[in-house]
């Protein structure tokens, strides 16, 4: 039987390329997200799924139909998240939780619906999309940064729980990628003129970095990779770039790292 993978914001982007290079690998892949699907997105090796990762009964939902289909869930990919950028002071309180509602507690949601499925069959793998900027946090992007954060503490964790019953978990650290979240970034230039234009200027930044990164089908290929790895480690990047910020970030004092953040990203 071909083995089933699910994964989590797949319409676009890092999902749609990572369901893509799965199922270019065999994998039965689904992939849930909000958007309903346009005949000419359609791709008849990707099943599309109508969910919500903050919405407890529609991903209920989604993983009731894919057992339907499927013996079992071999492989998950939670990368379903979106970014928000301003100065943490002005930013909302609501705002920010509902960030960490779709970045951190939408993958909580779907892995407490998927890991007694795979602890009865006996294993399967978590991939969870971290980023770069939870070992090198971002000015004016602190609560997406802080999310992923969130995200890598919670999958170490997580690993050593669920390792006797046979299922891995890995964390995927992206760096700059050409996709539609940098237009989909939710900004606010609420404050700019109390920082003296350094939000608008940081993310900016930002942005062009973006539009001139990787392409995702980089990432994709990445984390079909990992699907069938006999193991994993904890941490993985793509790239070279990204290879060498996240072991200085280890290796050099976080004053030091924390510093030439301030001057690359503090406006």
């Amino acid at each position: 039987m071909p083995k089933a993978a699910l994964v989590t914001g797949g319409s676009s982007g890092i999902g749609r390329a990572a369901a893509e290079a799965l199922a270019r690998r065999g994998f039965r892949v689904y992939e849930i997200s909000r958007h309903e699907q346009k005949p000419e997105d359609e791709n008849k090796a990707v099943w599309h799924i109508t969910g919500d990762v903050t919405d407890d009964d529609s991903l209920k939902r989604a993983i009731d139909l894919i057992m339907a289909r499927e013996e079992r869930l071999d492989v998950v990919v939670n990368n379903a998240g979106f970014g928000i950028s301003g100065g943490v002071e002005f930013t909302e309180t609501e705002d920010a939780r509902r960030l960490m509602d779709v970045n951190f507690f939408g993958m909580v949601r779907v892995n407490k619906l998927v890991l007694p499925l795979m602890r009865k069959a006996g294993g399967g793998r978590l991939i969870q999309v971290s980023s770069v900027a939870a070992a090198a946090p971002i000015p004016f992007q602190t609560f997406y940064s802080a999310s992923k954060a969130a995200v890598s503490a919670y999958s170490l964790a997580l690993a050593n729980e669920v390792r006797p019953y046979g299922i891995s978990v890995c964390c995927l650290l992206p760096g700059d990628i050409r996709t539609g979240f940098t237009a989909a970034r939710e900004k606010s230039p609420v404050g700019d003129d109390c920082y003296g234009g350094r939000i608008g200027r940081s993310v900016a930044r930002m942005e062009k970095d973006e539009q001139t990164g990787m392409d995702p089908r980089r990432l994709g290929n990445l984390i079909a990779r990992l699907a069938t790895r006999r193991r994993v480690r904890p941490f993985y990047t793509c790239g070279a770039f990204y290879h060498l910020v996240t072991f200085l970030c280890k290796l050099l004092p976080a004053s030091l790292v924390n510093r030439v953040l301030g001057l690359l990203y503090g406006g």
